[in-house]
């Protein structure tokens, strides 16, 4: 199947309105600390006040100096206090307000990791895993950022900057006009900057998004890539990823390249313009020491300010386009796992009927599909590869709809039938069955809700003939199996995934060639288990050992997506030359 492609938004405009309003609904379900957010913002607030006093006061303390009156230790400790006390306010708030993000991110990836755990598998199958990792990590960081630190900075810093032109103005309106002039300067040549850095901080996350599938996807496969040699063919796919990382990088520092030394031009320029004017002006009398060096400090304050509006820009695009990815795996349908009965499938038959199926509306893999198992018996599935045999149980644990016909249980339809309940009486063992990482207890016992005690997993390790080999583990079953289960073989894998089926007891055994990739003697061990395994239940197999095939209640020919033959083993090798093929391959290969 192909990989889902990034949905873009047809122009620029209505990109943004997508990504403001999914930045508000993201934060709103989140629900960060607001109050603890709104008295970080505030006392942030007092510290603005502070600060923008304090060039107030340091200028009467400097005309008190220069006009030789002594020291006025209340002014003085005005002076300080403001300093001081305005550092540690705003220390405090902003302790209060990345607490609060903190909170945020945490509530968010909650609310996402929630949402994956219950998305459909046709997402799974159509998205890199390394990219959902980047939407869990990257994105909800990107978010917080903005909301925790860069948003009150913007607030504080854009009123610190008005608050510092009123008292400018309030001061000294002819110093204070050479600041309002170079305001509008500096906007119209930071504007094209900051139209050129939203449109690149988009595509980096994009780009990061991309470079982490194709790194966790690689590093997933390392022994492939050995073992295929193709180391060649990694470094080229990851120097093609990093380079395009690396090409949004380059232009993010052609950003702050610009910005920097124009931002100090601009500074700089005023430093010198108020110098001048302000030493004419003292010339002339019209002016004090103290207003030229309170006018120098609010400076000081204004040009960082500007600093915050041109990154902000920044921050803001790539957190529209963190909250549009975040709104997408929010809005995917997720499965429902409230609907529908709860019943009991044991001793019902289960029907396939006409059923069709494609994963994309362009392809349909099976046609006009009918099947039939009786309760307790083996019905094994055969063909060539790619017939659709696996697409049949990937709709029988209802990972897929069919797109038309119906599949149901006694007189059931299963869509009818609660997704946990169905599911939780299903046991499927796949050809390399899943092992996480974790502890041979946390394996066994995964997704299953009651406490078991160890006679109960030495007894379904015993069933399944892996309580030798676990007992021979360091740990035994607090041994860990590292991930994918690495630290084991494969017939102790499959062995361990039998055991697992054997805890959960299924009523409907599924088998996807389970013993197809294994040694002759490990195949020996897994199949014995799997025998045991059988007994009681109904089974569908999808088989390859001759063995199975003849020992099968019903068999069903699937070749390109069709049955094109069903019966018992004897019956099929007289009308079904195909099969008959296909016994005699068995027959040669075992």
């Amino acid at each position: 199947m192909q990989r889902k492609q990034r949905k873009t938004s047809s122009t620029k405009t209505s990109s943004e309105i997508g990504g403001s309003k999914s930045l508000i609904k993201i934060i709103k379900m989140a629900h960060p600390q607001w109050g603890s957010m709104i008295i970080g913002l505030f006392l942030s607030l007092i510290g603005v006040f502070a600060n923008l006093l304090a060039p107030k006061y340091s200028g009467k303390l400097i005309n008190l100096f220069m006009g030789k009156q002594g020291m006025d230790y209340q002014l003085i400790s005005i002076v300080l206090a403001l300093f001081i006390g305005g550092a540690l306010i705003s220390a405090v708030g902003s302790f209060l307000t990345s607490v609060a993000g903190e909170q945020l991110v945490k509530n968010l990836r909650l609310i996402v990791w929630k949402h994956l755990s219950i998305l459909k598998v046709s997402y799974f199958d159509q998205t890199k895993s390394g990219e959902i990792t980047s939407r869990l990590t990257n994105d909800t960081t990107q978010v917080k950022r903005l909301v925790a630190n860069d948003l009150p900075n913007f607030v504080t810093n854009v009123l610190q900057m008005l608050g510092a032109i009123v008292l400018m103005f309030s001061t000294d309106w002819h110093l204070a006009l050479w600041i309002l002039l170079a305001a509008p300067v500096t906007l119209l040549l930071l504007l094209p900057v900051m139209k050129f850095s939203r449109k690149v901080g988009h595509a980096t996350q994009d780009a990061m998004a991309d470079f982490s599938g194709v790194a966790q996807e690689t590093l997933a496969e390392m022994r492939l890539v050995k073992s295929s040699g193709a180391e060649d063919q990694i470094i080229s796919t990851g120097d093609a990823a990093i380079n395009r990382l690396f090409k949004f990088g380059r232009k993010e520092a052609i950003v702050d390249g610009i910005v920097g030394p124009m931002m100090s031009l601009v500074m700089m320029g005023l430093f010198v313009v108020i110098l001048v004017v302000g030493a004419l002006r003292i010339a002339g009398g019209q002016s004090t020491m103290g207003t030229l060096f309170s006018f120098l400090m609010y400076l000081f304050q204004i040009m960082p300010a500007f600093m915050v509006l041109g990154t902000f820009s920044t921050t803001y695009a790539k957190t529209q386009g963190s909250t549009q990815r975040l709104a997408e795996i929010l809005n995917e349908d997720p499965e429902d796992f409230e609907k529908g009965k709860t019943i009991d499938v044991e001793g019902q038959t289960l029907q396939i009927k006409n059923v069709e199926f494609g994963y994309t509306s362009a392809e349909e893999i099976l046609h006009n599909i009918t099947i039939e198992a009786k309760p307790n018996t083996i019905v094994a599935f055969v063909g060539p590869s790619g017939g659709g045999k696996s697409t049949i149980f990937q709709l029988l644990e209802r990972f897929y709809n069919p797109n038309s016909g119906d599949i149901q249980i006694g007189n059931q339809t299963v869509n009818n039938i609660n997704l946990k309940n169905w599911r939780q009486q299903i046991g499927f063992v796949a050809q390399d069955s899943a092992i996480m990482a974790g502890t041979i207890r946390e394996n066994l016992t995964y997704g299953l809700n009651e406490e078991y005690t160890d006679d109960q997993l030495w007894h379904v390790l015993q069933l399944a003939y892996a309580d030798q080999f676990v007992k021979n583990m360091p740990n035994q079953l607090e041994t860990q199996v590292g991930e994918r289960g690495i630290m084991v073989s494969g017939g102790q894998r499959q062995r361990l995934a039998i055991a697992r089926a054997f805890l959960r007891n299924p009523k409907i055994l599924m088998l996807d060639e389970a013993t197809a990739s294994l040694d002759s003697e490990s195949e020996a061990m897994v199949q014995k288990a799997l025998e045991k395994l059988m007994q009681n239940r109904t089974t569908l197999v999808i088989a390859h050992r001759l063995a199975t095939i003849v020992d099968a209640d019903k068999i069903y020919f699937v070749e390109q997506g069709k049955i094109t033959g069903s019966g018992s083993h004897n019956e099929l090798l007289k009308n079904h030359p195909l099969y008959k093929e296909y016994v005699q391959e068995q027959l040669v290969t075992q």
